[in-house]
Parts: C-alpha cells; sequence; structure tokens
C-alpha cells in the first residue's frame, strides 16, 4: 500500500471530522510514502494534458513513480479515462471491488 502527500492534502479538504479520521486511519496503513517531487509535477501535468483533472493526475503519478501494481479508486469517470488512455499510463487502474474479485 502506498500513500503520498497528494493523499494527504485531499484528506485534509474532508470536512467531515469523523469520515476524516476513519480515513487518515486507513492512510495510516502504507508501506511507501510518496513526496511529490519535480518528476511527478511533470508527468502531472503530461497527465493533464490528457484531459485528467488535477488530482487525479497527481495521483497517478505518484502511483507511477512509487512503483504501484495498481492504482484503485471508485472514481468511475477516472476509471473510463485510465482505460482510454491505458497505452499512456505506467499503472493499471481500476475499482477496488472489481480488482479483488480478479485477484480472488
Amino acid at each position: 500500500m502506498i500513500s503520498s502527500e497528494v493523499i494527504d492534502a485531499e484528506i485534509s479538504k474532508i470536512l467531515d471530522h469523523d469520515k476524516r479520521q476513519k480515513v487518515e486511519i486507513l492512510a495510516e496503513i502504507h508501506q511507501t510514502y510518496t513526496i511529490v517531487n519535480e518528476f511527478i509535477e511533470k508527468r502531472a501535468i503530461d497527465l493533464e494534458k490528457l484531459t485528467f483533472k488535477s488530482y487525479d493526475a497527481l495521483h497517478i503519478a505518484c502511483a507511477e513513480k512509487s512503483g504501484a501494481d495498481v492504482f484503485l479508486t471508485t472514481d468511475d469517470l477516472l476509471i473510463k479515462k485510465a482505460l482510454e488512455n491505458r497505452d499512456i499510463l505506467r499503472v493499471r487502474v481500476h475499482n477496488p471491488l472489481r480488482w479483488l474479485m480478479e485477484v480472488i
């Protein structure tokens, strides 16, 4: 499991205190922590040119830089966009439940 500065930034935006605490607990269960650097910023800009949203582009760039096998998200629009650009991405993007069903 990989976490990043980008995840921390998004978690900090959660207004519901209880929800934010639960997400923070999940985010603490990581083996690798990725700090945004120049490489990630440049890759995110390239992904934004493919019309990925800013945070989505940063998440994907962090996952790629960290060597993640898969980037899990429940964002159906992000998954669709990733499928359309799968030849360009260096990480697979999946829905967590669908991915788990494939793995099991």
